[in-house]
């Protein structure tokens, strides 16, 4: 599990928007506190796809890092995780975890894929280009720039429209591909989709992620690669980490205290605290979600009981470590807990020895400095763009529920995902309203 989760950890970072480094060097704690506090035997969590994601649009992290640079970034996104890690807590005292099982399931059957789409926009910059800058520079001088003025002229928080245009401006102008990056994302991608079938059933889950990053870093290396990669991955100072009498962890932990200074409120939501205090609850539900649905799963498969107030708390914990060292915001991830319970964990054992192995592994990740960002950028397309281009549950919905699942989709995309949240949540209420009045009277 600790193999095959380093090229997402890596990838993920990326998609928040700091040095891929990052993801690799803040992975242990949070879930080693995730490990103490949860009760499932298999569960994993860890920076997902849809927490990147939902990081970035809410704290605005590309004009952040353009304007205060990657170091404040970085404070920033840990003072959110912190947040988040609080509201968590708060929110599982007041009973908070029974209530999100009731989320209706067109509201997350459209939040799910605005998201996904989120995610293939954050990837497709440093798949299809040796550097990601490049599209983004194509965008802003194209008819899809005037676009993204004029709906952030009329809807200023729609982060997700420059996203959505830098889709359509790269799958419309193949020209302006870079041949070399697009063939190694290309090629990545279909490994990673498709190389399950073909390779030993002996092999453990997730390997076709491992081969595909190391074919990838293999050619970079002997090839002379370019364009875009990890980079130089630093190592910790001998004197740094946490000391428990004989026993060190080498791990660099945040001043808390500054992170509690960071003007986030100021920078990111208007200078409002409610309106930051909001957001992270809001943040914090739309997390536990993911977490609603792995626990239900392996409780329907396996038979294996869990507390919703337990695990809002586990997530609270994890987030409030993550925030500590630097991580963005966590969550359950999906694909982290199949490959636990997949490789026979009787325990959440098997969790905290992962956390340890991601710290204490460290000083040997710099294998991974030349690994081209275009394959790492494939191994999170891989995971999305199925749902993205043939969206199964979305359309299978009817009525009123397709109605609610497309507009939150479309708004999620266009707008964040918390925004869209609220809105898939609040048609839902206003549709079941009126649909009510209006059998009512039929009725009569």
């Amino acid at each position: 599990m600790a193999a095959t989760s380093v090229p997402q950890l890596i990838a993920y970072a990326e998609t928040v928007g700091y040095a891929g480094y990052r993801g690799l060097s803040t992975a242990g704690p949070p879930l080693l506190a995730w490990g103490v506090a949860t009760g499932s035997p298999w569960m994993n969590a860890g920076v997902t796809s849809l927490t990147a994601v939902m990081a970035k649009t809410d704290l605005s992290g590309e004009a952040y890092v353009a304007e205060y640079g990657e170091e404040e970034y970085v404070k920033l996104v840990a003072a959110y995780s912190l947040y988040v890690g609080v509201a968590s807590i708060v929110m599982a005292l007041i009973g908070f975890g029974k209530l999100a099982q009731k989320a209706p399931t067109a509201v997350k059957t459209g939040f799910k894929w605005g998201c996904e789409l989120g995610v293939l926009s954050s990837a497709l910059p440093n798949g299809l280009y040796a550097f990601g800058s490049t599209l983004k520079a194509n965008v802003a001088t194209s008819v899809f720039g005037d676009v993204v003025k004029t709906v952030k002229g009329v809807v200023p928080g729609a982060t997700g429209v420059s996203g959505v245009c830098n889709i359509l401006y790269a799958v419309t102008n193949p020209q302006t591909w870079d041949v070399v990056a697009a063939l190694l994302f290309i090629s990545c991608t279909l490994f990673v989709m498709k190389g399950k079938a073909y390779l030993p059933k002996s092999l453990p889950p997730g390997s076709e992620v491992v081969l595909a990053t190391a074919a990838a870093t293999a050619f970079s290396v002997f090839y002379g690669y370019e364009g875009g990669m990890v980079g130089e991955i630093p190592t910790l100072d001998s004197d740094a980490g946490l000391s428990f009498g004989p026993i060190k962890i080498p791990i660099e932990v945040m001043d808390i205290k500054g992170l509690l200074n960071v003007p986030i409120a100021e920078r990111c939501f208007g200078g409002s605290m409610v309106k930051l205090f909001i957001t992270a609850a809001i943040f914090s539900a739309i997390n536990f979600l993911s977490i609603v649905g792995i626990a239900s799963g392996f409780e329907s498969d396996n038979k294996v009981k869990w507390a919703a107030p337990r695990e809002l708390i586990a997530q609270g914990v994890s987030n409030i470590a993550a925030g500590a060292v630097g991580s963005a915001p966590v969550s359950g991830s999906m694909s982290r807990s199949l490959v636990s319970r997949m490789t026979g964990a009787t325990s959440k054992l098997a969790c905290i020895i992962t956390a340890l192995l991601w710290i204490y592994m460290m000083p040997y990740m710099s294998v991974m400095s030349p690994t081209p960002k275009a394959a790492l950028s494939a191994v999170i397309v891989s995971a999305v763009v199925k749902n993205v281009v043939m969206p199964k549950k979305l359309l299978a919905l009817q009525g009123t529920d397709f109605i609610v699942g497309v507009g939150t989709a479309a708004t999620t995309a266009i707008t964040s995902p918390t925004l869209g949240f609220g809105a898939g949540m609040v048609m839902y209420i206003v549709i079941s309203i009126v649909a009510g009045k209006d059998s009512k009277k039929k009725v009569a």
